[in-house]
């Protein structure tokens, strides 16, 4: 497996837990990227909401990112202000990885939970990993909605994540955040980089405050990024792998068809959904990346529950 960190005990550290935190940027770069934040705010061009998603009897959308933004112009100045904070700092921290996708997260008072959910796969995670540098830009802890997330949970589930394919935790979403999620109390300036398949979730913000944080979604230089599409108009079952570049993130609209991007394969998928027993067996189980054990554990694992 090529390595994330470049420090050798944080590399293990992260390869056991699926995240480490980090001293990241100074209280100088903090206040500076507030500022960006609001002299950035009027060219936005509001939310993506649910009835333009393109996706028939969409819920409400609960969270605010920077990527479900209707202006791209505004999601490409806040993606070239977030990187030129992050860049000296990433190459301090990361072994060679390279930015896709930037997102301010504001979190008004009563507002902004994130569902439990995995990040999509960015990139053959049988071969890498991607991360996310989730980094508060106010001190961030469970009353106003910290991030929280499933330690261990990375590369167990969802090989095959993206908007329009069923997720195969959607049953026990309840269960994993009533009894398996850590909230992560982080200083503002500090970062979690975590493994983008790990299992997190975000409550609403329950303080007086606005909570501010950034995200910075990475894949290793060397690698294209992949995503993976489903139509479900089409086939219930038919993956479609688009190899794709930043560009495509900024016009992008997760609900939709995607336009203009490449297909590199085809393949067919039957997502199934999984319960709380095979959820705990799983969670000790082989990662999707250690490919010999995993065979003999899926057929260990169609013994048990068969």
């Amino acid at each position: 497996m090529r390595k994330v960190m470049n420090d050798a005990q944080l590399e293990a550290m992260f390869q056991r837990d699926g995240y480490v935190e980090i001293p990241f940027i100074s209280k100088e770069e903090v206040e500076g990227l507030k500022q960006k934040f609001y002299d950035t705010l009027p060219k936005s061009g509001g939310q993506i909401t649910a009835g333009e998603t393109g996706v028939e009897g969409a819920g409400f959308i609960t969270y605010d990112f920077t990527f479900i933004d209707r202006n791209i112009d505004y999601k490409k100045e806040v993606f070239k202000i977030i990187t030129e904070y992050f860049q000296p700092h990433v190459e301090k921290w990361l072994a060679d990885y390279k930015p896709i996708i930037a997102n301010y997260i504001r979190k008004k008072t009563d507002t902004g939970e994130v569902p439990l959910h995995q990040n999509w796969a960015f990139a053959d995670e049988k071969k890498v990993c991607t991360v996310s540098i989730w980094c508060p830009l106010v001190d961030s802890f469970e009353e106003n909605g910290t991030l929280q997330v499933v330690p261990g949970s990375h590369k167990r589930f969802g090989e095959v994540r993206g908007p329009m394919i069923p997720w195969e935790l959607d049953d026990i979403k309840s269960e994993i955040i009533s009894g398996y999620l850590k909230p992560l109390n982080v200083k503002a300036g500090n970062a979690i980089v975590l493994d983008d398949s790990i299992v997190h979730y975000s409550a609403i913000n329950k303080t007086n405050d606005l909570r501010l944080a950034i995200q910075l979604i990475l894949i290793p230089g060397e690698e294209p990024s992949i995503h993976y599409h489903m139509n479900p108009a089409e086939s219930a079952e038919l993956v479609n792998v688009l190899e794709v570049d930043r560009d495509f993130y900024m016009q992008f609209n997760p609900w939709k068809q995607p336009e203009g991007a490449k297909v590199v394969k085809q393949f067919k998928h039957q997502p199934r959904r999984i319960d709380i027993k095979e959820f705990n067996v799983r969670m000790k189980g082989p990662r999707i990346d250690e490919e010999a054990k995993s065979k003999n554990f899926v057929e260990k694992l169609k013994a048990v529950f068969s």
